[in-house]
Formats: structure tokens, C-alpha cells, sequence
């Protein structure tokens, strides 16, 4: 079982951040906005360095300490601890330096490793792209994944090219679920489920969890031949080689294998635009049989329109790089989908997860 994340919401106050939707804009909060980017580059460079690490483990160090554990020259030292004291993470009292109560939470929990998963993902996936994001506002597609190498239709045929981006992408996505996957695991009532489709299901990480929680379930994973290797591995070291197949296919362009009374999509509509979303769910609903049901598991926004701020700043990179459309969607959109896909709103189900991460599940019937 993996541990929820300490809310986050306390490390911004802290530091005087940015207020949140319904909270009046002020110059401090102008300011993290204009110079966001930088905050950012401070958290990547403490966690590639291990700044948090070690003062868990050796609170109170001056900087000269740090500087001296970390091989940091004394200029270098000073920029890092300057911008991770003035943003909250860590805290100083008489030059000596310990971690913020919210980071210190997290490093002693297994969603740590998580979390530095989801910066180095930023970082290596989605920096760069970002760069485009005006242009791809502008033209209404993924402007920014002409910055990753390769001829691929969208980010996912391109990664097998570019073999670091691989691997942190993969890292980052097995954690992103994990995260939230705990709830879907708890939440989600499978008892009356056999076979799982799991469409776009990357490493198996939601398949693994699931079966592994139901013992009767069995699951195919649907997924891009380029994908299905790492996906086959995954399977193997968990070992339920037994219970859990890999299908290469494209979604899009093949038909949906039958003989399934559950459909899931994981991490998948925030991809698509909504007329490619409603396609895949009428797929799913004509695989379906009488009584099958569709689970969609990814972050949402809310349906006003104002938030949470983490499904708004996630939505920069859906419209920069993967592909040529997505967001944070909010929830009225997809049951929209599934109307028109044929599902009855009658049989819809919204199950909010807790956390700092904003995931859900829709689940309709057909």
C-alpha cells in the first residue's frame, strides 16, 4: 500500500506563494507567477542534489556544511540555499538550515521517490515544450513537441528515440498513478468484475494494482507496440504473467478486443480532445456487454472552471507536447463523452480521491 502525500498546499503559504483561484492576486503572488520558472529550476536542482536528503538526515548544517557535503563551491551554495530558504522548503535559524515541515513529512515516506519523479519530469519531458505554449494557444495544437527528436504523430512514438526521456518519462508516470492509485484500488469495487481491458495501460501500473487487489480479475493491456516490451517486463517482475497480457494496437485505429466486462481508461482522455474521447468510449461501449462498465481514472479540474491550480498548471504541458489535443478536463466533460458515446447518465459515478494530486474515476454502465 502506498502513502497518500502530504498536502502541499502549506509549503506556498509559507513562503508568501501565489494565492489559488478565489484568493485576491498581490504583488508577492504576481511575482511567483513571473518568476515561476525559476522557483522551479531551485526544487529540480535540490532534489538532484539531495539538498533535502541531507538535512533530513543532518538538520541544522550551516551553509559552509552543506556546501562541503554537496561539493558545491561557496557562490554555488549560497544561490541554492538563497532560493530554497526564500521559497519555503527549507527554514534558517542562526545560519543553520533544516527542511520545511511539508518536506520533511514526505522525504521519510515512500512518495518521495515519487515525488522527485514528477520534478524530473518537468524537467526532462516537459520544460522545453513548454516554451511553444503561447504558439500552440495560438494554432490549437502541440506546437511544443517539435522540440522532442523523432518522427513520431505525438510524444509517445517518439520516446523509444530518445531513450533518457524514456526512462524518466516511464518512472514518472508508474508514479504519478501510484500516487492516486492507492484510492482507485480502495474505491473501486471490482468484485463483480472479470476481465479488465485497460486501454493505454503504459507499464501495467494500474493493472498490477488492481489484480493484485482482486484476486479473480484478470486484465489485457491494450498499448502501443513500441510500449509493449516495457509493459511485458513490468508484468513479468510482478508475477502475473498469468493473469495480465499485453495486446499491441492502436486504440484509435483498431478495433477494441471483445470478450471484456470492464473498459478502463488510466491517465488516457487527458490526451485526446473530446471528439477523440467520446470515440474511444463508443468503442468501449459497443465492446461492452449489458451491464459492462467504463472507468475513467486521471486528474480533473472542477467543473467551475477556477481549479485546482495543480489540473490548470498540468494542462500547460496536454496543450504544449503529446499530442494535438487534451487538459486537465473537468468532470462535465467527459460525462458529456459518455453521453454521447451511448452511456445513460443515470448509471454515472464520480468518486473524488483526497490529496494533494486532483485524481478521480468516472464510471459509467451500459
Amino acid at each position: 500500500m502506498t502513502l497518500n502525500a502530504p498536502d502541499l498546499s502549506p509549503l506556498t503559504a509559507a513562503a508568501g506563494g501565489p494565492p489559488t483561484g478565489r484568493t485576491p492576486l498581490d504583488m508577492d503572488g504576481l511575482a511567483w507567477i513571473l518568476f515561476g520558472h525559476a522557483a522551479f529550476q531551485y526544487l529540480n536542482a535540490a532534489c538532484e542534489l539531495n539538498l533535502y536528503e541531507l538535512l533530513e538526515a543532518k538538520p541544522g548544517l550551516t551553509g559552509e556544511e552543506i556546501g562541503a557535503e554537496l561539493g558545491l563551491a561557496e557562490r554555488a551554495t549560497d544561490i541554492l540555499l538563497l532560493g530554497a530558504a526564500s521559497l519555503g522548503t527549507l527554514t534558517v535559524q542562526d545560519g543553520r538550515y533544516q527542511v520545511a515541515a511539508v518536506l520533511s513529512d514526505l522525504v521519510k515516506t515512500p512518495d518521495w521517490q515519487r515525488f522527485k519523479d514528477t520534478v524530473a519530469f518537468e524537467q526532462y519531458v516537459v520544460y522545453e515544450g513548454q516554451l511553444d505554449f503561447t504558439e500552440s494557444l495560438r494554432t490549437n495544437s502541440n506546437v511544443g513537441l517539435r522540440r522532442v527528436r523523432g518522427t513520431g504523430r505525438d510524444l509517445y512514438h517518439r520516446l523509444s528515440e530518445n531513450p533518457h526521456m524514456e526512462s524518466v518519462f516511464y518512472k514518472y508516470m508508474r508514479s504519478w498513478s501510484e500516487l492516486a492509485n492507492q484510492h482507485l484500488v480502495e474505491k473501486l469495487d471490482l468484485s463483480g468484475s472479470r476481465r479488465l481491458l485497460d486501454c493505454g495501460g503504459g507499464d501495467a501500473v494500474n493493472s498490477i494494482a488492481l489484480t493484485q487487489a482482486n484476486p479473480h480479475l484478470s486484465a489485457t493491456i491494450l498499448e502501443i507496440a513500441a510500449t509493449a516490451p516495457i509493459t511485458e517486463k513490468k508484468i513479468e517482475e510482478a508475477g502475473l504473467s498469468d493473469r495480465i497480457d499485453v495486446k499491441p494496437g492502436d486504440m484509435h485505429a483498431d478495433e477494441f478486443p471483445t470478450g471484456y466486462d470492464t473498459v478502463m481508461f488510466a491517465h488516457q482522455l487527458v490526451i485526446w480532445t473530446p471528439e477523440e474521447n467520446t470515440a474511444l468510449l463508443r468503442k468501449a461501449y459497443e465492446t461492452l456487454p449489458e451491464g459492462g462498465r467504463v472507468i475513467i481514472f486521471n486528474s480533473m479540474s472542477n467543473d467551475e472552471g477556477d481549479g485546482p491550480v495543480v489540473a490548470a498548471l498540468d494542462s500547460v504541458y496536454f496543450a504544449a507536447l503529446p499530442a494535438e489535443g487534451g487538459m486537465i478536463y473537468p468532470w462535465k466533460t467527459y460525462e458529456e463523452s459518455l453521453r454521447k458515446a451511448g452511456f445513460d447518465e443515470s448509471a454515472f459515478e464520480r468518486i473524488e480521491f483526497p490529496g494533494w494530486t486532483p485524481h478521480g474515476v468516472i464510471i459509467a454502465t451500459r
